[in-house]
């Protein structure tokens, strides 16, 4: 039986190999595009959102380069939240596709776009700016369930755009007046969908979930790493340079 060790050290030794392999004919042809120096696929996040972020490197993936797609993000009359993540995610990535090819580096990367959005029913709870706003939207979800829906969209070298809708259930127990005068008062809900963050004080509100924990969060991980290993993006590479590093 291979230890798990030995399982690691293996897997490296074969990625080693096949880089050292195809180093020389690399260098003759000149650097492929959107490859970095060690010949590794580049990854473009566009998303200004610092915990999407945070959870791609908590998987172990480092984005090459951050790229915030700007669209307007205003709902259509009638739009139900899942049609409206999913057209959000796909402008995002069009428009960063667009960039993508006027920039040598990222031409030929791999571009990652997200859009989430909390929802009660039909109705969509579109991000809080104004406290008015964030005091609405905690009342409509005190002591009731309510959706999170992520629109994943990922934009392949070849221009071909891969795209998944995931849905997470949240149920928030009913709010006293203390806990939602004391929580609009401490400013989190600013920027949030549906006035909260379930990582932050908020999350001491939600009694149950039912699905994905880092979908609330902002990006669904299982489906998001799930779609970039579908697609030929090496997830495992900084696993195996961690192994090594930690070996030495």
């Amino acid at each position: 039986m291979i230890s798990p060790r030995a399982a690691l050290l293996t897997a490296s030794n074969r990625l080693t190999a096949r880089g050292a392999s195809r180093k020389g004919a690399a260098a003759k042809r000149g650097r492929k595009r959107g490859r970095g120096p060690s010949g590794r696929p580049r990854l473009v996040l566009a998303s200004a959102s610092p915990r999407r972020l945070a959870l791609l490197q908590q998987a172990g993936i480092e984005p090459d380069f951050l790229r915030p797609a700007t669209i307007d993000e205003t709902p259509k009359k009638g739009e139900v939240p899942r049609t409206l993540v999913r057209r959000l995610a796909r402008a995002k990535a069009e428009t960063a596709y667009g960039l993508a090819k006027q920039d040598e580096q990222l031409s030929g990367a791999y571009i990652l776009t997200a859009d989430t959005t909390v929802a009660v029913g039909r109705r969509v709870l579109s991000k809080t700016d104004l406290l008015d706003e964030a005091a609405a939207a905690l009342q409509l979800l005190s002591g009731r369930s309510h959706r999170v829906y992520t629109a994943v969209c990922l934009v392949l070298p070849s221009g071909d755009i891969r795209h998944q809708v995931v849905e997470t259930r949240v149920r928030m127990k009913r709010l006293s007046n203390d806990e939602m005068e004391s929580y609009l008062a401490s400013g989190e809900w600013r920027g949030k969908a549906g006035a909260y963050a379930i990582q932050g004080i908020a999350g001491a509100f939600v009694k149950k979930i039912v699905g994905s924990y880092t979908n609330v969060v902002g990006l669904p991980l299982t489906e998001v790493v799930g779609m970039l290993q579908g697609e030929g993006f090496p997830v495992y590479f900084n696993w195996l340079n961690s192994a090594e590093v930690d070996e030495q």
